[in-house]
């Protein structure tokens, strides 16, 4: 027993020594506590509040951008889909146009063709026409239409007194019945009325691809026009779809720096979540320092009425035990 008393003596000499180097740290470590309780727990509160608002804030926007890049994706992949329909229907319209303009050409040929046998049937009728000319000291035929149109087109263009419209009539009727008659005699002739049958189909022949010339360069100049028109419209849509992906563009590259705000935002929030912790820890660790303190004194106690010779009770030896004196 005396060795225990001794054994405890000396514990309690040292538990002394520590207990008043313990008593300084616990002063400085409670005024440490005060000062981070009032003040930098609250300031650090506010900042995380403020933080945690701030990437809310850029998430929300963050995700209204992101919103925002789809439609303008949408509406710049819609734009882009009618330009290639309209760019596929002025393809065709190309294709249509090259085609009546083959025909054009080929039409044409044929037309020169047929023009050039006209010419030559011409060549070959003009000796008799110019004999039967001379032989009557006629005006030629053809001057004798000549005449003919030139009062056909005074009558239709211009405006007649009654008596000068009359006079043209007549004349007219005059010349028409002259050459009815001339070209009647003219064609009695086998041989010139073979090759006016010849004449004059080789003249309907030239006059059929003549129109028919009209016909497709008509509608190659209509598909041509219309290929343009497409052509127009897909330029103007294309334009469209470019100021789209332009805002696309500015679009997705604000999210993305909202959303970098956002991680820099959250990752603040957590560093302080962090500190926060480290903080409360410290301050568990004071609260606990104090309690143990506050054991070691009680044992102390509770040591002195065993030194004075006061009987201990179960709790109290289970407290010099927990201190550390047993």
């Amino acid at each position: 027993m005396e060795d225990f008393v001794e054994e405890i003596q000396q514990q309690d000499s040292q538990e002394q020594q520590m207990q008043a180097e313990e008593v300084t740290e616990q002063v400085i470590a409670e005024e440490e506590t005060t000062i981070d309780s009032e003040e930098g727990l609250a300031e650090m509160e506010e900042k995380r509040s403020i933080a945690n608002d701030d990437a809310e804030k850029h998430r929300k926007l963050r995700d209204e951008l992101n919103n925002q890049t789809k439609e303008w994706k949408a509406k710049r992949d819609a734009l882009n889909g009618q330009v290639r329909e309209l760019v596929d229907e002025a393809g065709k319209c190309r294709e249509e146009r090259d085609s009546y303009n083959q025909k054009v050409r080929e039409t044409k040929e044929l037309r020169d063709e047929w023009n050039q046998k006209v010419t030559a049937l011409k060549e070959q009728l003009a000796p008799y026409r110019t004999e039967k000319s001379e032989e009557k000291d006629q005006v030629p035929l053809k001057q004798l239409k000549k005449q003919l149109q030139d009062l056909e087109y005074t009558q239709q263009t211009q405006i007649l007194g009654k008596d000068k419209e009359n006079g043209i009539v007549k004349q007219i009727q005059a010349l028409a019945k002259e050459i009815s008659e001339r070209e009647k005699t003219y064609e009695q002739n086998d041989e010139i009325k073979g090759l006016v049958g010849q004449l004059r189909e080789a003249k309907a022949q030239a006059e059929t691809y003549h129109h028919q010339v009209s016909e497709y360069a008509e509608q190659a100049q209509a598909a041509h026009d219309r290929m343009i028109g497409y052509y127009e419209q897909a330029d103007k849509l294309r334009k469209e779809a470019d100021a789209a992906q332009a805002k696309f563009i500015e679009c997705k590259q604000a999210a993305d720096e909202e959303h970098k705000k956002h991680i820099e935002q959250i990752k603040s929030v957590h560093e302080m979540d962090k500190d926060s912790a480290a903080f409360k820890n410290k301050k568990n660790n004071v609260k606990k320092k104090r309690i143990d303190e506050s054991g070691k004194k009680e044992a102390k106690e509770i040591f002195e009425r065993f030194k004075a010779g006061e009987k201990l009770s179960t709790e109290d030896l289970m407290a010099l035990q927990k201190s550390g004196y047993l």
